[in-house]
């Protein structure tokens, strides 16, 4: 490998001798790694994980999949049916195994641990600052749509028990969606989020794949065998138009986003080599592919172009192995979204605490009083936003844009920077090839949230 100098800039804003602490925050929930300074102390210690290839593999898959999978159906409707969805996620595919590629060169160059340290070692102060907001929208974001997917669920699930026929109004005050959101919130999500530490994810985790697993197996088995009272709508076979496809892409990404958490999985390895971390995420994302192309497909010709923005939505109340599938997305939700605002909160903090210049160990006094009021604002605000922001569809589309910028723009950035800072005086055609590649990701995950941005702004203003 060549020698690359993209370390320089990063004892700026005074606060250097809290970023091991800040990497430890952020680790990814499944990965059990040691923090920076005792990482430092064992110079010389390649082997310093404990997660084998195949424990890489499954990890990886666990945080690629998710909430993100009721989304694809539609995604492949708006795309213009099955060809153009296939087309597009196998097309998309090798940009994202690249840029999962391309985190691990530049954690393995840069000596960090967590995906914003990267960001910022590598690309700058200012660059780092803007994956670190990011992170703290998008997973702000998501914690939104997490809310908006535990009303969708609970809303069938009530009809169910009470018994009342599809489409009916004036259902009890008890079953208003505002009420059930609320109280699922205050009772389950809000004193998960307020503790410090978050023993509970390896719980989640599994719960997470078990539902994961069980929808999709749900939706294929229903297309194989469907109900007699559902009938598709029209089978769209071509797109009807380049910008329909596009539109997909926001999904695709929200769905495949597991760059966030790739890089301390990568040096949780016992082996963190680029080239077996190649091969550990393309097997995880040929899985995840495989879950999500047949969910896509088998929910996009089960119901066509009538298809729900969240699958499950599109199924009969009564339908019981659908209830099921719903109450493992809500468990499955009620666990994750304490995790997201985990790794929000300490982007948030992190970026206090550089702004104020404390260190993170002349801070501990005051921490706790922070930390429970973050975790009251960020709760109320994502609350209120989700009981008001009933489509499932908006939200998705706008953190789909913020998600092609860790997939594309920050990967690409990463290795236009640390190939410029290789000392070789004559460039060879290699380089120039890896630097063109990188000004490509840039440019197609800008486009992404461009658009997506424009979308939903201009396209809820005129309606």
């Amino acid at each position: 490998m060549a020698q690359v100098s993209i370390n320089a800039d990063h004892g700026e804003w005074s606060l250097s001798t809290d970023a091991g602490e800040r990497a430890r925050l952020l680790q990814s929930p499944c990965v059990d790694t040691a923090p920076k300074s005792e990482r430092e102390a064992s110079s010389g210690d390649l082997g310093r994980g404990t997660t084998s290839t195949l424990g890489a593999v499954f990890i990886v898959v666990n945080a690629c999949l998710g909430a993100g999978l009721l989304n694809f159906p539609a995604a492949f409707s708006t795309a213009g049916g099955v060809a153009a969805g296939v087309t597009l996620q196998m097309g998309m595919l090798v940009f994202i195994i690249s840029g999962l590629v391309i985190l691990a060169y530049c954690s393995q160059a840069s000596n960090e641990r967590t995906y914003q340290e990267v960001v910022w070692a590598v690309c700058g102060k200012l660059t780092g600052v803007l994956c670190e907001g990011a992170i703290a929208t998008y997973t702000f974001g998501t914690c939104i749509a997490f809310l908006i997917i535990i009303g969708d669920q609970q809303d069938k699930i009530i009809a169910v028990m009470a018994k009342e026929p599809e489409g009916a109004h004036g259902s009890p005050w008890y079953a208003d969606r505002k009420f059930t959101i609320s109280l699922t919130a205050f009772l389950f999500i809000l004193p998960l989020s307020i503790p410090r530490e978050i023993g509970f994810q390896k719980y989640a985790s599994f719960l997470s794949v078990v539902g994961t697993w069980y929808v999709t197996a749900i939706i294929i088995i229903k297309y194989i065998w469907p109900d007699k009272e559902m009938t598709p709508g029209d089978i769209l076979t071509r797109p009807a138009s380049w910008i329909a496809v596009f539109n997909a892409m926001p999904t695709i990404c929200f769905g495949f986003q597991c760059h966030v958490s790739s890089v301390p999985v990568f040096n949780s390895m016992r082996q963190p080599e680029v080239k077996t971390w190649g091969g550990v995420v393309t097997a995880a994302m040929v899985i995840a592919l495989a879950v999500y192309m047949g969910t896509g497909i088998c929910g996009f010709l089960t119901f066509g172009a009538a298809v729900d923005p969240d699958v499950l939505l599109s199924y009969p109340s009564e339908d019981m192995a659908v209830a099921v599938a719903r109450a493992f997305i809500i468990l499955s939700v009620l666990t994750s979204y304490p995790i997201l605002h985990f790794c929000g909160r300490a982007v948030v903090e992190g970026l206090w605490l550089r702004y104020q210049g404390m260190p993170v160990e002349e801070d501990v006094g005051r921490e706790r009083r922070r930390r429970v009021l973050q975790t009251l604002v960020w709760f109320l605000l994502t609350l209120l936003l989700a009981l008001f922001i009933p489509d499932i569809g908006k939200v998705i589309s706008v953190i789909g844009g913020l998600a092609a910028c860790f997939i594309f723009v920050f990967p690409g950035l990463c290795l236009i920077q640390a190939k410029l800072s290789e000392m070789e005086e004559v460039k060879p055609a290699s380089w120039w090839a890896l630097v063109s590649y990188g000004v490509l990701l840039v440019t197609l995950g800008a486009f992404i949230f461009g658009q997506t941005t424009a979308n939903a702004i201009f396209v809820d203003l005129l309606a």
